[in-house]
């Protein structure tokens, strides 16, 4: 665990590029992990962030409030849910800028979703494809053949 009390992932690449990228994913759930705890009050004390091809998945566990736990467990999670969709609509911005500077590519879509038992939340950021601009716009040197890939599981 770092000093925050947030879980980092466990090191493991071994090539420069592959370490690069493990530092980056590092902060991108330190970062993320920050704003939550300076916005919400409290923060998850569990976080990781998972990257393949144009797709980044922060998965966070841990981070409800006293105040949402209360109302959880007196059935009202539909007030809990709606309260988290209004602060991800307000967080957006600031949760695109992290994965932007962090990943030095621009964030064409952003969701999040919410479960609470057990306790998740999973930020997902669809990034724009290599080689366009921020708006996802391809640049002319770019190919029009669709690339697939698949992630392998950990």
């Amino acid at each position: 665990m770092s000093g925050d009390g947030v879980r980092a992932p466990a090191a493991g690449p071994k090539d420069s590029e592959h370490s690069e990228s493990g530092a980056a994913l590092a902060g991108v759930s330190r970062r993320i992990v920050g704003l939550l705890k300076e916005h919400y009050g409290k923060g998850p004390t569990q976080a990781r962030t998972h990257y393949s091809g144009d797709l980044v998945v922060l998965l966070l566990s841990g981070g409800y409030t006293q105040a949402e736990k209360t109302l959880i467990e007196d059935g009202r999670t539909r007030a809990v849910m709606e309260l988290r969709a209004q602060l991800q609509e307000v967080m957006n911005d600031r949760f695109r800028q992290v994965i932007e500077e962090e990943l030095q590519r621009g964030v064409i879509a952003f969701m999040s979703a919410t479960h609470h038992d057990p306790d998740y939340n999973a930020e997902i950021f669809v990034l724009a494809p290599r080689g366009s601009d921020q708006d996802g716009e391809q640049d002319a040197s770019a190919h029009d053949e669709p690339e697939l890939q698949y992630a392998a599981e950990d």
